[in-house]
């Protein structure tokens, strides 16, 4: 089977980074067209570095990092940097990258992209606020029906929030993002905090990839024993959630996952439930499915496929 290609975009963000060094580890099922930064965890400014960090970590500097945008649609940044650190990628000992940013901006990026390839065959891999691909839907709306998939990490129901009481923070940071990727026909597949909330980073889970005795491996085991320290004290379970990564390890085995194809939308105007990703589990509404909603994951061979993989690298 021919790798399947995808344009990561994201935020590092500790498991943004652990995302792409999975990607970066498989060529034989995923072949990465580029990745474009959004302001999320931190601003433009750290995503696009720390992005760039991450691959020259793999020493994988041939990979086009692109900025996009630096702000949502129509709000102002809210940040998280209570979490990931000041850098985004707190944890490990940082460096300036080497390897330039590619001049081309990002959302610009994904339009070329989408327009240079074959219709139906690129899939877009959102791990944060769904900014750029909603920019370059509204830029260029030819290429909406050229997207093969749209598998993002982003939302809640049973899991609530983890931003607001009601809100997930990818999708409180963009909802008018969020609201029109999940209203633009694409088929879409969410990974919400419903399932990685399964995929916990438990400290033997951690140790394995100190373990692999490699820079990769040391620079993960860094960046996830600091990452997690703020859910474990949050939530009191053994580890903490590592989100992002669920995106890429659908993609190579999706098998490990399962959900619901169901109605999901988004809240732009409540103050209280603002960014609530409102899921139609039980189909009692007659609005029409729009996206794979992933409530499931088989987390020790979550864990054995990223471990596997970044012991490539």
């Amino acid at each position: 089977m021919r790798a399947r290609k995808i344009i990561i975009d994201t935020d590092p963000g500790q498991d943004d980074a652990v995302a792409i060094l999975l990607a970066l580890g498989s060529p034989q099922d995923i072949d990465l067209l580029g990745i474009t930064t959004v302001a999320g965890n931190v601003p433009l400014a750290l995503t696009q570095k720390n992005a760039r960090i991450v691959c020259e970590v793999a020493e994988r500097r041939d990979v086009k990092v692109h900025a996009g945008c630096a702000a949502p649609l129509e709000r102002a940044l809210v940040t998280a940097e209570h979490v990931h650190g000041r850098t985004g990628l707190d944890g490990p000992e940082l460096f300036e990258p080497t390897m330039a940013l590619a001049e081309q901006n990002g959302v610009d990026f994904i339009i070329e992209s989408l327009r240079q390839e074959a219709p139906g065959t690129v899939t877009l891999c959102p791990l944060g606020p769904l900014t750029n691909i909603a920019a370059a839907f509204r830029k260029a709306p030819d290429i909406i029906g050229r997207v093969q998939e749209i598998v993002l990490m982003g939302g809640a129901y049973f899991e609530v929030g983890n931003i607001t009481p009601a809100a997930e923070f990818n999708i409180y940071v963009d909802p008018e993002a969020a609201r029109e990727v999940l209203g633009c026909g694409v088929a879409v597949t969410m990974m919400p905090l419903d399932v990685t909330h399964k995929a916990l980073a438990t400290p033997a889970r951690v140790a394995a990839f100190r373990d692999l005795g490699t820079r990769v491996g040391s620079f993960t085991a860094d960046m996830l024993e600091f990452f997690e320290r703020f859910d474990v004290e949050k939530y009191g379970s053994e580890g903490g959630p590592l989100h992002d990564p669920c995106v890429i390890a659908y993609l190579i085995r999706p098998e490990l996952f399962s959900g619901r194809h169901v109605n999901v939308e988004v809240e732009t105007a409540s103050e209280l439930t603002l960014g609530m990703t409102v899921a139609d589990w039980w189909g009692v509404t007659d609005r029409s499915p729009n996206a794979m909603f992933i409530g499931d994951v088989e987390a020790d061979g979550f864990f054995a496929l990223l471990t596997e993989r970044l012991g490539r690298l």
